[in-house]
């Protein structure tokens, strides 16, 4: 195994998830550069319908926003271990009582067998090794609707996201403080959405964590 990594980082040298610089030796996800310069999120747990409270690692612009169009369009799933670590440092610090429960936003089937695979459930899996969680999945979106990137009214992305997701059979999340992660964040109307759908269904409380999130 050790030869397999070895080889592995000969071929494929580790580069900065940000950047896309070579990592020097001690670098881990971040060149020295980025970790220094990214643009850090510093908004407090911010008002959204629904949600309980809301977490971000970086504001989504510059190399943060290239490196999740990369990571969401163009197949850079490893991005999601690097996002998960990071993240995952970001919620042990703010919340320290931790969670009942993991899960996350899902994408449509349609546009999951489009790209192969659905980013946030990959950012999940990461999260979860980090926190000690398993993910779950809670949710099922059921309408494959325009995406939200193509929506600049908040009114309007509420209004493309209602009744998109419904609750998987089975689910059980009554009673549960939940974690709902997303990879991006704007006007917080697909995790309002969700959380809604999980709060209906009987949820205690409902956390949403993203990658980044847009500048207010």
């Amino acid at each position: 195994m050790k030869l397999y990594h070895f080889l592995m980082e000969l071929l494929f040298p580790p580069k900065c998830v940000l950047c896309r610089k070579l990592l020097k030796s001690g670098e881990i996800d971040l060149c020295r550069e980025c970790r220094a310069d990214a643009p850090e999120y510093a908004g407090k747990k911010i008002n959204i319908r629904f949600l309980d409270s809301f977490a971000a690692v970086w504001y989504y612009e510059g190399n943060v926003r290239r490196s999740l169009l990369r990571f969401k369009f163009y197949n850079a799933r490893s991005y999601g271990v690097s996002y998960g670590r990071i993240l995952a440092m970001r919620l042990q610090r703010e919340y320290p009582d931790g969670f009942d429960m993991l899960t996350w936003v899902p994408v449509s089937r349609l546009r999951k067998l489009r790209r192969g695979y659905d980013q946030v459930e990959l950012l999940a899996k990461a999260v979860g090794r980090e926190l000690g969680l398993s993910p779950v999945p809670t949710l099922k979106k059921i309408r494959n609707n325009r995406p939200q990137s193509r929506l600049k009214d908040p009114a309007a992305r509420r209004a493309n996201v209602l009744g998109a997701y419904r609750l998987l059979e089975g689910a059980a999340v009554k009673g549960q403080r939940i974690l709902l992660l997303d990879d991006i964040l704007t006007t917080g109307a697909t995790a309002g959405e969700c959380a809604r759908v999980l709060l209906s269904a009987g949820a205690k409380e409902v956390h949403c964590a993203a990658v980044a999130a847009a500048r207010k």
